[in-house]
């Protein structure tokens, strides 16, 4: 007979604090959760367990642009995107260009 651990297996559930978006994961490891998020125009934001208090903020590009690829909101150019935690924690994730060249 097969051993049944499914439920050692916890349940994550997430939650985005710019939209209604709601999602649920089933993984032992530790990990995050991040989405196309429609409260800021499609960016890929990053997604809390339900109930946490947190301060997402968005960092506008300080550099200049040189024809890379970067995300836009509105023609907003962004960086990064920054939560911080009610516990003192700050995760950042980063929107690296895309560098591209033209060989002609």
């Amino acid at each position: 007979m097969p051993l049944d651990l499914s439920g050692l297996v916890p349940v994550t559930r997430w939650e985005c604090s710019s939209c209604t978006f709601r999602d649920v994961t089933r993984e032992a490891a530790p990990h995050s959760r991040f989405h196309p998020c429609a409260g800021h125009g499609g960016l890929t934001m990053p997604m809390v367990r339900e109930g946490d208090r947190v301060k997402v903020s968005l960092t506008e590009r300080a550099d200049y642009l040189n024809g890379e690829d970067v995300p836009l909101v509105d023609g907003t150019p962004y960086m990064n995107v920054t939560t911080e935690h009610a516990d003192g924690r700050t995760d950042v994730a980063v929107f690296a260009p895309t560098a591209y060249i033209d060989g002609r």
